[in-house]
This record gives structure tokens, C-alpha cells and sequence, in this order.
């Protein structure tokens, strides 16, 4: 079974489970092992020397990357060739853009990069269209700027987050100040500053163990 397959079974068996105590255990293994399926579709998208990457492999240049995320026909090479001196293919069908069309924009003296990236479509997370590859290509972005047409429905910028958010792109949220120590022997340790909201110390020990660190200090 392929990695996507697997994916989706896990989530079919998270959405069927009842969340309750005596399946808390069993929950926060699927979620983990649910990360790292996804981690390994967006590393394969993009190893070298695959044709899945072929296109997608742009080496980052500048003080800062800025990817062009949006759905197919909203503009994103337009305004590729408008900021530089970049020429991406446009015209009135979609899906003119097949490939990563890199460019750079000189701001006060700082260099960023823009990639303009093909239109993602829902179900991109799923592997639909090219959807493994941009994210891939997002991931490594500095910034992602949503491309969106005024005349469509404010609902295609909830897809596009949550096609992101599906392959752990968060956008304008900081990471969890998470620090983790590795350790010869001892057990799993957990201290915190603050009140944990999100997960209990249980369910993060659960979480370590199904990536295999049985001796940290968190």
C-alpha cells in the first residue's frame, strides 16, 4: 500500500474512534505515525533524481524565499513578471504553470526570492494534481503568499489553509517553544513553564515513544 494510502486509512480510523480515555493511548499513535507518513510523501516528492521532483528542485538564493500558493488562473505568474524580471508562462487556461518559475525582487538592499509555484487544487494534501511537490516546495519557504481571485468566493482561501495546514503548514502561528534533550538513560522527562492545554503528559510520552525516544528530557 502506498504511503497516501496509509494516510488516508489512519484518518479513517482517527475520524471513526471515540475520543474518550481508554482510546487516548491509541489516538496519539495514530496521529504520530499519521506525521510521519506525511513527512515521508513530501521528502520523496522532492528527493533528488526523482521524477516526482523534476522541476521542483529550486535552490534557494537570497536573503528570503517567497513562495506564490493560490489555485490554478489566479494570477500568480502575472505577478511573478510584474516584480521581476522573470518571464512565467500566462494565458487564459489553467494550469499554464507546470513547474517551479523562480525570480528575485531587490528590496532596501535585500534580495528575496519569489517562486511562483503551479495552482494547487483541493485535495492537493491527498496527492491530487501536483499538490505534493508545491507543499513540498512551501515547506521550505520563508513566507507564503496566498494568491486569490476577488471574484471568487473568500472560501478558496479555507481550502488552500487547510490543504497546508494538512502537511503541517500553519500560517501566521509561531511553532510551540518545544526544547527535547536526548539522554543515555533515565526515562522520558517532561517539565514545563507553563500550563499544558493541548496535551496532556501522557499523551506526549505516548508520542515519543512511537518515534522512538524513551530517553529525553522534554
Amino acid at each position: 500500500m502506498s504511503a497516501l494510502g496509509k494516510i488516508a486509512d489512519i484518518e479513517a480510523e482517527i475520524a471513526r474512534t471515540q475520543k474518550n480515555k481508554a482510546t487516548m493511548s491509541h489516538l496519539c499513535g495514530l496521529k504520530a505515525r499519521l506525521a510521519q507518513l506525511k513527512r515521508e510523501v513530501v521528502e520523496s516528492a522532492t528527493s533528488k533524481g526523482g521524477p516526482k521532483g523534476e522541476g521542483f528542485d529550486v535552490q534557494k538564493t537570497g536573503d528570503a524565499s517567497i513562495g506564490f500558493i493560490g489555485f490554478p488562473s489566479v494570477g500568480k505568474s502575472t505577478l511573478l513578471n510584474k516584480l521581476t524580471s522573470t518571464h512565467s508562462e500566462v494565458a487564459a487556461y489553467e494550469f499554464t504553470t507546470l513547474t517551479c518559475v523562480p525570480g528575485v525582487v531587490s528590496y532596501r538592499g535585500a534580495k528575496l526570492q519569489m517562486l511562483d509555484l503551479p495552482g494547487i487544487i483541493e485535495g492537493a494534501k491527498d496527492g491530487k494534481g501536483r499538490g505534493k511537490q508545491v507543499i513540498a516546495v512551501a515547506r521550505t519557504c520563508d513566507c507564503i503568499l496566498l494568491v486569490l481571485d476577488v471574484v471568487k468566493p473568500l472560501q478558496h482561501k479555507l481550502i488552500i489553509e487547510r490543504e497546508l495546514d494538512g502537511f503541517g503548514i500553519r500560517l501566521n502561528k509561531k511553532p510551540p517553544n518545544i526544547d527535547m534533550q536526548k539522554k543515555e538513560r533515565g526515562g522520558i522527562n517532561i517539565t514545563s513553564t507553563v500550563k499544558l492545554t493541548k496535551m496532556t503528559n501522557e499523551e506526549i510520552t505516548i508520542v515519543l515513544k512511537e518515534y522512538k525516544h524513551t530517553n529525553c528530557t522534554i
